[in-house]
């Protein structure tokens, strides 16, 4: 029982420092127990089995831990008795004591010094693999040699034991969702989550007890489901999922799937996890009555279990993830309603509100200015990353390129409220100059009059207009927050190319159609718009290459033209797609007669993390690109670099400054 005690602790400090000193306390008594037991006169079945799974599962938690350093393959080392365990399950005849065998101490003794000496530090990591891999072996020769018996000496005249597994798989379904590992060693801790469970076994009414338990078994599953939610947030928009707004983000991420594997496997895939979600919600309550109804059967070991629980929680030893992880999202739903009030102040304070249109933009009066968002365009793709040196050289080179066509550029970093995916968020910050973060705080800008850019150059006497290619269906939403005076989806430009990725027809078909419908236009008012160049959209792909611009037309001729080199490797096509979208922009540049062409140039945010890596913050590039040295006069003050690659060292804003900094150098 002192073992037993020692191997939970072990679990729940880790077998470093003082822990490592009871892992071996836990070691030497397993060495004279047996000893002690025999001269004593008290050894028994029960004691034998006690041993064994002790002695188990302290090689359990030493093999968790050192997976965690040595990769999930160690935990085979620890699963074996646990795996023999669920095969008896199946296989009745596996249930049979074995003959007593020396060579079973040696092993266990041996895995579990191994283990003890990997986790502790003290060898180089490099030459820990050998004496693992040496103890899987011989758990392997071990349990094979005692299986190879079972199966010679079995007889069909022998009624075999059977029953136990559908309570072993509940149990272990229960314990899942209570631990909800992140890393191997949550797996081996103690949840203090399941004094709740043994307090409803121990309920002498029945009813009462199987309806707490359901209840119980649905919260459970609802906080799986919350917390593989958070797995996928935080792997692709780098925050935990909000379950306020974030069930928006469900349908465009089938469609984005889509993209990636076609429409048929991304339907099968949105069923399967529909099926999978609607499983947990049904297996884990009736996991949980069966195991409530299996503790109900032994009420004193139970009230002892439970003791001890309760005693693990006052002391802080045991993990606590389900109820930290249902803590928190109660707490991220509260933080969510309070926003919301808090938000509308920052809505409505708005010193451009009441401004008129005369006096609004006076010192752009007469050019077109185009506020362009390049897709997934971050900081990454501009410096420390594979692929950054081949984008950095077109920038460089873009710049040159600008400068000999009579263009000057300044150039700084923004930083995104969003990260990954979720590009409105950014636009609308971008336009609002409110930090909008959610898509409840979207949502909630969209029904105010909040003043935008397309607003205030509309309200200035400019036509307004949103060039979004990705839109496939209507958005009066949109139209009615924005107040556009044309909107350009993939329906209404005539594009009959091909698709390449998730873009429906290439940047260089966007802009060149934008500037035959708005900008080729005779007597007509200056145009402010939104442009979208999705082209560098996850999924990436292969982007073609650059036609001569008279014969874009009505890009059938993409159907037939070469694109860039593919790749097996996600991070070399992002890189490959920048380029693409950043040298279309500057050849278009290059043959554009307009003098009065101003353009405010951004990413919308960093790209997926498996693209970025872990962590690269949230900021993207920004330029200003303008024929006019007056325009770039009136910015002078915000101190960004000149050229289109910003280095590391250039200013950083957050995006929702740019609406009020942008009204401000042009106003007067």
């Amino acid at each position: 029982m002192v073992r037993a005690a020692l191997a939970v602790v072990v679990a729940v400090v880790g077998p470093t420092g003082w822990g490592l000193a009871l892992v071996v306390v836990a070691l030497c008594l397993d060495g004279v127990d047996g000893q002690v037991a025999r001269r004593t006169g008290t050894v028994s079945a029960l004691g034998a089995r006690f041993d064994m799974e002790t002695d188990a599962f302290l090689i359990l938690v030493l093999s968790a831990y050192a997976a965690v350093d040595h990769g999930w393959w160690v935990l085979l080392i620890g699963a074996a008795r646990y795996l023999l365990w669920v095969a008896e399950r199946v296989l009745p005849w596996l249930r049979r004591p074995v003959p007593p065998r020396y060579w079973r101490k040696v092993v266990a003794a041996v895995t579990g010094i191994v283990l003890a000496v990997v986790t502790s530090g003290l060898l180089p990591a490099a030459a820990d693999q050998v004496p693992l891999l040496g103890v899987l072996a011989l758990l392997a020769e071990s349990f094979g040699r005692d299986v190879w018996w079972l199966w010679r000496t079995r007889t069909a005249e022998v009624a075999y034991p059977r029953g136990g597994g559908a309570t072993l798989l509940a149990v272990g379904a229960v314990w899942l969702a209570l631990t909800l590992p992140q890393d191997p060693g949550d797996l081996v801790r103690l949840p203090v989550e399941a004094v709740l469970l043994l307090a409803l076994a121990l309920l002498p009414w029945r009813r009462p007890r199987r309806t707490a338990s359901v209840a119980l078994g649905l919260v459970l599953g609802v906080v799986v489901v919350l917390r593989v939610l958070d797995l996928g947030f935080e792997r692709i928009l780098d925050r935990p999922f909000d379950p306020t707004a974030d069930w928006v983000y469900l349908g465009p991420g089938v469609g984005v799937l889509a993209d990636s594997i076609g429409v048929p496997a991304a339907r099968a895939v949105a069923v399967l996890a529909g099926v999978l979600v609607l499983a947990v919600l049904v297996v884990l309550p009736l996991a949980t009555v069966r195991v409530t109804g299996a503790v109900t059967h032994h009420r004193r070991q139970a009230a002892v279990l439970a003791g001890v629980v309760v005693l693990a929680g006052l002391t802080q030893v045991g993990s606590t993830n389900a109820a930290a992880l249902a803590y928190d999202e109660v707490v991220q739903v509260r933080a969510d309603l309070a926003d919301r009030e808090t938000f509308g102040r920052e809505i409505a304070t708005d010193p451009y509100a009441d401004v008129a249109g005369p006096q609004l933009l006076r010192g752009l009066r007469g050019k077109d200015v185009l506020v362009v968002f390049v897709e997934s365009y971050g900081r990454v793709a501009v410096q420390d990353t594979s692929y950054s040196p081949g984008v950095g050289a077109v920038l460089d080179d873009g710049t040159r390129r600008l400068r000999r066509a009579g263009y000057a550029t300044r150039s700084a970093f923004l930083t995104s409220p969003t990260f990954g995916a979720a590009s409105w968020l950014a636009h609308s910050t971008l336009q609002s100059g409110v930090w909008t973060d959610s898509q409840r705080r979207y949502d909630q800008l969209l029904g105010s009059d909040r003043l935008t850019l397309t607003s205030a150059f509309g309200k200035a006497g400019w036509r307004t207009v949103f060039d979004v290619p990705a839109n496939t269906r209507d958005w009066p939403e949109g139209e009615d927050y924005y107040g556009f005076d044309q909107l350009y989806d993939s329906r209404d430009v005539g594009y009959h190319g091909p698709q390449f990725g998730y873009a429906p027809m290439p940047d260089q078909y966007t802009l060149s159609a934008f500037q035959r419908l708005e900008l080729d236009a005779a007597d007509r008012p200056p145009v402010m718009a939104e442009i979208d160049l999705v082209s560098s959209h996850h999924p990436w792909a292969p982007s073609p290459l650059l036609v001569p611009w008279d014969q874009v037309g009505d890009g059938s001729v993409f159907e037939d033209a070469p694109t860039q080199p593919g790749s097996s490797d996600v991070q070399t096509l992002y890189g490959q797609s920048v380029e693409y979208t950043m040298d279309t922009l500057v050849s278009w540049l290059e043959q554009q007669p307009d003098p009065d062409l101003v353009l405010l140039v951004l990413g919308d945010h960093q790209p997926h993390s498996y693209v970025s890596g872990a962590h690269p913050g949230h900021d993207v590039p920004v330029s200003v690109i303008a024929h006019d040295p007056a325009v770039v006069r009136r910015i002078a003050g915000w101190g960004w670099q000149p050229g289109l690659h910003p280095d590391p060292d250039a200013p950083v804003w957050r995006m929702d400054a740019v609406r009020d900094r942008f009204l401000e150098a042009f106003n007067s």
